[in-house]
């Protein structure tokens, strides 16, 4: 294998969508689709799920739209170090194990197809008692979240909107710069940048590049 050769290539927001839902759309899939977008708060990653959503269900794929912020964890176990504690941040308010068991599992090969998409209402701190869903087949699921990658959850496609650390700093709220010191961790350790399927540089919104890595 050669070497792998970055091309970063600037492209407007509509585009960016379009090449996407085509890339999701020619995937090949045993029924269904599971796409992963990724990316801080700041970077906007439910509003990208959304514009993809739209465009698959006129490309004529059935979309079920899931975020993780509504898998989380109970606070009871969320903030047992505390309310602003980034290291529980990063590696335990995310529960991974509803989010495998309601979404990504029943979408395995051999699958049900019957997903639930919210769990628990973090605002609330209680089950949201969403009623399940069937995704018809050839549907894609589009997951939105941040901190996604590097926990082993199976994905057909993982797209990653990256922030440069002074973007991320400058574009997250005072009441979350707390978290700031999860997202250094995350690149750290789990490289999203260096192992998304697609990656986006995102430090300014309405001009947004896609990285091309051939090799």
């Amino acid at each position: 294998m050669g070497p792998v050769v970055t091309s970063v290539r600037p492209i407007t927001p509509e585009r960016l969508t379009e090449e996407l839902a085509d890339r999701i759309a020619a995937l090949p899939g045993h029924g269904w689709l599971r796409v992963a977008v990724d990316g801080a708060p700041a970077a906007g990653p439910g509003a990208l799920a959304d514009a993809l959503g739209e465009s698959l269900r006129l490309r004529g794929r059935p979309v079920l739209r899931v975020s993780a912020g509504d898998f989380l964890r109970p606070a009871s176990l969320r903030l047992e170090y505390g309310h602003q504690d980034p290291d529980s941040y990063y590696d335990g308010w995310l529960d991974t194990g509803g989010l495998l068991r309601e979404v990504l599992d029943p979408l395995e090969e051999g699958g049900s197809g019957r997903v639930l998409p919210s769990l628990w209402d973090a605002a609330a701190d209680r089950a949201t008692r969403a009623a399940y869903v069937e995704l018809a087949a050839g549907g894609v699921l589009l997951l939105d979240g941040d901190l996604l990658l590097g926990r082993w959850l199976p994905f057909e496609l993982t797209v990653h909107l990256a922030l440069t650390p002074g973007a991320l700093s400058r574009r997250t709220p005072p009441d979350l710069r707390w978290t700031l010191p999860a997202y250094a961790r995350y690149a750290a350790e789990a490289d999203p940048a260096g192992t998304a399927d697609v990656v986006i540089r995102a430090d300014d919104p309405r001009h947004p590049a896609l990285v091309d890595r051939n090799g």
